[in-house]
């Protein structure tokens, strides 16, 4: 029997896979408690129909980021920021700053995507890791300046 899941179930498969199972085990386990359907000619096409769309949207999503990290990794930023006479940084350098300057630069940037050494401190060069898609990150350098 070919039986389509409605979700995943581990150890069987994910959501939308076709699968062969016993007869038994499809029509009086899984059919009834909503984790499957049969999988007809109608139900094959849609769900094929739904993994075109997905990788589509997932083609398009990882073009974008690749173009936005190519424009960071061609970046040099300079954030500038208060200092004392140590020349020690009054606060520290947060994600939230970059941010910030790469939207001066006309990157749109999520905060929580960048992560930077924890306690930028002082005057400097540094870097920055930002993953705009699980198979797409980028490296900026950025330099701390005095204001």
């Amino acid at each position: 029997m070919e039986i389509i899941l409605k979700q995943d179930i581990p150890g069987l498969g994910y959501k939308n896979d076709i699968l062969k199972v016993k007869n038994g085990y499809g029509r009086n386990y899984l059919i009834p408690r909503d984790l499957a359907k049969v999988a007809d000619k109608s139900s094959i096409k849609e769900v094929e129909e739904i993994y075109r769309q997905t990788t589509q949207k997932v083609a398009k999503i990882k073009g974008e980021a690749e173009k936005k990290a190519e424009k960071v990794n061609s970046l040099d930023l300079k954030i500038h920021a208060k200092v004392g006479k140590t020349e020690k940084i009054f606060g520290s350098i947060t994600t939230a700053q970059i941010v910030e300057e790469l939207k001066k630069n006309s990157i749109e940037v999520d905060k929580r995507l960048v992560s930077i050494e924890s306690g930028i401190k002082t005057l400097g060069k540094y870097k920055a890791k930002i993953e705009f898609h699980k198979e797409v990150k980028a490296e900026l350098n950025f330099e701390v300046v005095p204001e």
